[in-house]
């Protein structure tokens, strides 16, 4: 992939874009095994690769510059706009979507924010686009002052951008390191995004974390489902479940499955996506995953845990390893966290594995490894 934007050296944010990408591809494999410590009678299956451009569902467009001339994209070393409306990693669906939103901020005369000054009001600007070409956009503004105008102004943004069926404003005084806060103004009728997955309509609302690339996220969902059926497992605890990526694919006749996650949002959309596919056996709570196992009184034959990247933690990891659990589904993002949680697990042999490219170009990485109980 070329990008003007890397060339020029006013971003770097896809590290490797240097390197070939098989030659990525193939770095990143050794790196997560040799992290692992390439354990021996271990089954790799071959790296799941992505497309090298276009394969972001999600863009996080920091807003800078002026209310007459804002800049998407990022901020450089002194805090300052750099337009990036034109980066290869996104679709034409958000790529298409970028100028009508600038165009937006002029229109309802949403100040930038500046960090330097902490003066402004809009920070970021986030725009999610489903397999169908849907859009999800959220406004994250510093206060509430400029709602009534994104109010007014909104229906000429659906005008310019047809496919827009969920919008929001996210409220985020805080002059910090965060993307967003903890209150959410939904201003549509539709309230979540459709992201069709392996044929399966994943609901989506706006503060509903789903994987970056869904193409990949797809992969990563068959290999789960192929491996926990070849296991003909018949329970299944799914620690970490956000929107229910795992626990819906998982759902099948005679087989229980629990989602667990803290954010009420994600349960939510859990179980509407239940009730739409009509998935029998299936039940979301709202809760945290470690409490959860440690309270349980039984255990099924395969819990699936998906946990950011700090990892499990030793808690669950001694929960799991004293459990009696026959099989573990671990999808790690950080291969070092994944293995300082293995060490707590030594009844849990690593027995297949397999790295997928969820973010080309970039030292990250996703990892699916299935653990099994040594007699």
């Amino acid at each position: 992939m070329r990008c003007g934007y890397f060339d020029a050296g006013v971003c770097r944010s896809c590290t490797l874009l240097a390197q070939p990408y098989p030659d990525q591809v193939d770095a990143q494999a050794r790196h997560v095994r040799a992290v692992l410590g390439d354990p021996a009678d271990v089954g790799w299956l071959p790296t799941v690769v992505s497309a090298e451009a276009g394969f972001r569902n999600k863009a996080k467009m920091v807003v800078a510059g002026t209310v007459d001339a804002p800049t998407l994209g990022i901020l450089d070393a002194h805090g300052h706009g750099v337009d990036l409306q034109g980066c290869p990693l996104y679709p034409a669906a958000l790529s298409a979507s970028f100028a009508p939103l600038a165009a937006f901020v002029t229109r309802a005369s949403l100040t930038p924010y500046d960090v330097p000054t902490r003066a402004g009001e809009l920070k970021h600007v986030l725009v999610t686009a489903s397999p169908d070409g849907e859009l999800m956009v959220r406004f994250v503004l510093r206060s509430t002052e400029a709602l009534a105008r994104i109010r007014k102004h909104l229906p000429s943004l659906r005008s310019d951008l047809p496919h827009l069926v969920v919008a929001s404003v996210n409220v985020q005084p805080a002059h910090a390191a965060v993307l967003e806060g903890d209150h959410e103004i939904l201003l549509t009728e539709r309230a979540t995004l459709r992201m069709r997955v392996n044929g399966l309509d994943l609901h989506l609302r706006p503060r509903s974390f789903f994987q970056t690339n869904t193409e990949i996220a797809a992969a990563l969902y068959r290999q789960a489902v192929a491996w926990a059926d070849e296991a003909a497992v018949t329970s299944v605890w799914d620690l970490y479940s956000g929107v229910g990526g795992f626990a819906l694919h998982l759902a099948r006749p005679g087989r229980d499955v629990v989602g667990v996650e803290t954010s009420a949002e994600a349960v939510a959309s859990a179980e509407l996506t239940a009730r739409d596919a009509r998935l029998p056996g299936t039940r979301f709570l709202v809760g945290d995953a470690t409490a959860f196992a440690l309270a349980a009184t039984d255990v099924p034959d395969l819990v699936v845990v998906n946990p950011p990247r700090r990892g499990l933690g030793e808690p669950l990891s001694r929960r799991l390893e004293a459990s009696g659990v026959p099989r573990v589904l671990y999808s790690s993002c950080h291969a070092g966290s994944l293995a300082r949680d293995l060490t707590h697990m030594p009844s849990l042999r690593l027995v297949r594995a397999q790295v997928l490219d969820m973010f080309p170009h970039t030292h990250h990485h996703e990892v699916l490894t299935l653990l099994e109980r040594t007699p």
